[in-house]
Formats: structure tokens, sequence, C-alpha cells
């Protein structure tokens, strides 16, 4: 299929704020295999922290990258890397290729394919793989973004495989798109609408200067500050950070959790939880959008899960099934996690 190659700028308007990084490792993506990783290891592609050089540094088998590094003259048409999505199974939109430092031995050529395997098997010789992103040129030491011409794939896979021709290295693949989540048959089981896995996505945001948005929606507490939220420190009076998450599904909110985890002396002074139902993401970005809120100013604590719960005082029940969620901070700091617990709605 055609894909555009688009900037940075663009790529984050287009496709970072509106899809999921489905293979990341913060969310649960992992290799399973390689052709070859003589001088670098596969793993290094899925990790979270953009790719450092040390120039001093040798290895065993040679000169140390952080990224994935295959062994020159290969005798194949192509190294490939074989990796789990973090979540169930997605539709993708696009990619991120980043060579950085990779400079006269980057991958002069990739190509992104997708399977889906059932029944938590894993590919083998027979596995039957669709084109996701057509083979194109790599420059080197540079980030390289790629978008499919024709929007989501119509598949979803569980799996891809990330092709380089022949050989070469890569510092980061980042790979976009749509979670497809398993939900309960039934539409009373509570569940977090806001969590990546079930579809979750931050579409907006007033700043991420310190950690970004989307680690809000990831699994777990995580390990520190760095997979959180932050924003800088204002310094204006009225201030206000804030994001916008667009839920997995339509529903009717039983419970809200925003988690501090981490964050002890920068945690925000206070916060505040809004809902909409919105169409699409337009019209929630609108100025006109009518946001109600369901949890008024908060003092927040330190290193804290603050629940929300029905019925508990503080927490106002809204009736109506919502579709976006609005977090706020005042005036400022940092955030872990949102759990937005709700029944879905069809």
């Amino acid at each position: 299929m055609p894909i555009t190659v688009i900037d940075q700028i663009q790529f984050d308007a287009q496709v970072r704020s509106r899809y999921s990084d489905v293979i990341g490792s913060k969310l649960g993506g992992k290799v399973i295999s390689s052709s070859d990783e003589f001088f670098a290891e596969a793993s290094n592609l899925l990790a979270p922290k953009p790719p450092i050089r040390d120039k001093g540094r040798f290895t065993y088998n040679g000169a140390w990258y952080d990224g994935w590094e295959t062994r020159r003259h290969n005798p194949e048409p192509a190294d490939w890397v074989i990796i789990k999505l973090g979540v169930a199974s997605a539709r993708i939109i696009g990619c991120e290729i980043d060579t950085a430092f990779f400079d006269g031995n980057q991958a002069p050529e990739i190509d992104v394919e997708g399977a889906f395997v059932p029944d938590d098997g894993v590919p083998n010789a027979n596995t039957k793989w669709s084109a996701i992103i057509d083979k194109t040129p790599c420059g080197p030491s540079q980030r390289q973004f790629f978008v499919r011409t024709d929007g989501l794939t119509a598949d979803f896979y569980n799996y891809v495989r990330l092709n380089m021709y022949p050989d070469g290295g890569i510092a980061r693949f980042r790979l976009y798109g749509t979670p497809v989540p398993v939900f309960p048959t039934a539409l009373t089981t509570v569940i977090d609408l806001a969590h990546v896995s079930s579809g979750g996505v931050a579409i907006a945001c007033s700043d991420e200067h310190f950690g970004t948005v989307d680690n809000l929606l990831l699994p777990g507490r995580g390990v520190d500050m760095g997979d959180g939220w932050e924003t800088t420190r204002s310094r204006s009076p009225g201030h206000e950070d804030w994001v916008i998450v667009r839920l997995g599904a339509r529903g009717i909110i039983e419970k809200v959790v925003v988690d501090t985890a981490f964050f002890r002396g920068n945690f925000p002074d206070k916060i505040r939880v809004e809902v909409l139902d919105a169409v699409d993401d337009a019209a929630a970005l609108s100025s006109d959008a009518a946001w109600k809120v369901i949890v008024p100013d908060q003092k927040a604590k330190p290193d804290y899960e603050h629940e929300y719960i029905i019925n508990d005082g503080v927490l106002i029940n809204v009736e109506e099934s919502v579709t976006y969620v609005k977090l706020c901070m005042i005036p400022d700091g940092g955030i872990k996690r949102l759990r937005v617990f709700a029944r879905r709605v069809l």
C-alpha cells in the first residue's frame, strides 16, 4: 500500500495524538525472535527512552550501539525481527523508524508486516504475513515517520515483523494504531475504559515537558517519575494544565482513580475531572464543548492513589454515558496514571 513520509510535527498531530504505540516495552510489547543480533540486541528497538551514543564503548563483537544491529553481508534478502504487541491486537496506521547514530551502518530499507496468531500461539513457518508498511528507504542517523495513505489496516494483528534490507542497524521502532480490545460480554461489568488496552487515547494536552500524556493510560504504577505525565512549573496566576482522553468505548462512569505515584515534591496542588459526550475528537476539542465536572477541585497528595467513587460525596453521579474525560492539574505538576472505571454502553 502507498505510504506518506511526513515530518515529526505532522506525525505528532496526525498520529501520535490520536493513536497508541502498540509495541512499546512500557505497554508490554516484546521481541519474540530475530534473524540476527550480532552487534546489538533487537530488544533495544522497543526501549522507551531515546537512543544514546557512547563512542568509546566497545563489546566483544565491536562498537556498542543502542539499537538493533546485525552482521554485514547478509546472504538473505533481509534481516528481520518479530514482535508481539503489548495489546490483545491492533489495527495499524503508521510507524517511526529511528536510525540515530547508525551512520554508514544504518538499514538501507525497511518494511513492516503483520499477522494474527490465535489461541496464544506464536508465529511459525506457516504463518501468513500481510503488508502493513511497504518497503521504503531509510536515511542515516535520523527519525523517520511513515503513515499509510489509506488509513488504518482493515485487519488487526497481534504480531508484527520488521524487515530491514539487507542488514544494518535501527535504533528505535514505534508502531502506532488502534487497539482492538476484548471487552467482557456483560455490559454490567465495570472496566477501565481509559486504559490503552481498552482503546483509550490521550488526544490533547496543555504541556508535556517532562513526561508524555500517553503514560497516563499504561498498565501498572510504573517505576519512577519518568513514566508519568509532568508539566513545567507555571508562574501565572490561575494557570491549569490539562489532558483530554478519548475513552475506548462509550460508558457510564462509576469510579475515577488519579495516581500520583513517585511524584512527591512535584504533585499537583489540586485536581479536577470533567466529562463529555462527543461524537469525535474535533467536537471534543471545540471551544463550544460542554464539559461537565464530575470531580470538583480536590487537594492532591504526594505518591498516592486518589479514588473517587459514586456516592462517596465527591464524585458527582453522571447517569448519561460519556466518551471523553478531561483531567486538570491545578496549577501544574505530575501524575502517574488515570483510571476511568465504567460500565460500557453500546
